[in-house]
């Protein structure tokens, strides 16, 4: 799987629609990756995230594939104008 040039390819939003300062915060996103080799490919999950999960031929191929995967649940349901603000926990 290739990797995302911009977070709108991973839900389909017009480029235009998003802005490119929330992409880069969402993109600086920093998690752990678990993962074992199976017979055939790398296999692996998000630490933090453990529903996510999915598999590689190598381990690069794993690791964009695993942030491919997170953008696309961290973007579902998000309408195509949106805005992002960091809050404190």
């Amino acid at each position: 799987m290739a990797r995302l040039r911009h977070i709108s390819e991973a839900v389909g939003f017009p480029r235009a629609a998003c802005n490119e300062n929330d992409h880069e915060n969402i993109m600086n996103i920093k998690m752990n990756m678990i993962y074992w080799k199976s017979d055939k490919f790398w296999l692996g999950r998000l630490l933090e995230h453990p529903e996510i999960m999915t598999q590689g031929e190598t381990i690069e191929e794993l690791e964009e594939n695993l942030k491919d995967a997170f953008m696309m649940m961290a973007m579902d349901d998000i309408p195509e104008s949106f805005q992002m603000k960091e809050i404190a926990i």
